[in-house]
């Protein structure tokens, strides 16, 4: 039911950030209960949890045929990972942590038309598609592409926040925000937040007042191609026009630092 799928949806993201701010590791838990019984007690419920999360997670919302297509493009590099790189002229990247459950390839039309803008992009392809799961994974890129010296931090949703814990304890240039809200230690002056009029998964009140810009008739999937989501808002817009909108945004926010 929609209830339930919002409520999965507010309970990942907190799990994430309680995992994120306290480091949960099997040793803690070990170390609070003592005894065979206890211990066995626990790896039950780790396993058994893990496994209802695997099922939960293997039910995913999938790129469209224009995603896939571009997928296939001599444009995009695949990678054995299942990242995906897009390379240009400039020195600037942009690390992109896609939402909760969405197949990545669903953001590589708007990671292309920024890749048009001459910026290095770089679509990340997170472990069962949560980003709470790899939030690190931009250090291989910063620390592989040493010609790249200006990076952006960036992604849609739950990999929106995931994205601004990075850049929270990294040293990057910025954050891009795409219906989601700043997580962590971060000068707003440094991060840009876009959002759909009428998004309705977004918590809005938790949103600030710099670099905060709203698309009329948008919502909260059309930054992604890969149709509509549970409990959204409808989209009175076309996904290229919202996508050519946000695009147009994060050129002025990186442009105006470069």
């Amino acid at each position: 039911s929609l209830k339930l799928q919002n409520y999965w949806q507010r309970a990942l993201f907190h799990l994430s950030k309680w995992i994120i701010d306290r480091k949960l590791t099997m040793e803690c838990f070990a170390s609070k209960y003592s005894g065979e019984r206890n211990i066995k007690t626990i790896v039950f419920i780790f396993l058994a949890s893990f496994i209802g999360f695997v099922i939960y997670a293997m039910d995913y919302m999938h790129a469209d045929n224009t995603a896939l297509n571009i997928s296939n493009s001599n444009s995009v590099v695949a990678l054995d990972n299942g990242d995906y790189v897009l390379e240009s002229e400039k020195n600037i990247g942009i690390i992109f942590y896609p939402g909760a459950k969405v197949e990545e390839e669903a953001y590589l039309p708007l990671l292309e038309k920024l890749n048009k803008q001459g910026y290095n992009c770089f679509l990340i392809k997170m472990p069962l598609r949560f980003a709470f799961l790899g939030i690190n994974k931009a250090d291989y890129y910063i620390k592989e592409y040493t010609e790249i010296d200006t990076w952006y931090m960036a992604g849609h949703s739950l990999g929106g926040a995931m994205a601004s814990s990075y850049a929270s304890k990294n040293d990057v240039e910025g954050l891009i925000l795409l219906g989601a809200y700043i997580y962590g230690d971060i000068n707003p002056t440094e991060t840009l937040t876009i959002y759909g009029e009428n998004d309705l998964t977004l918590d809005k009140t938790k949103l600030g007042s710099t670099n905060v810009f709203m698309i009329d008739g948008g919502n909260h999937a059309a930054f992604g191609n890969y149709g509509k989501q549970k409990g959204d808002g409808e989209l009175l817009i076309t996904r290229e026009k919202q996508q050519d909108i946000a695009v147009d945004i994060i050129v002025n926010f990186i442009e105006k630092d470069n």
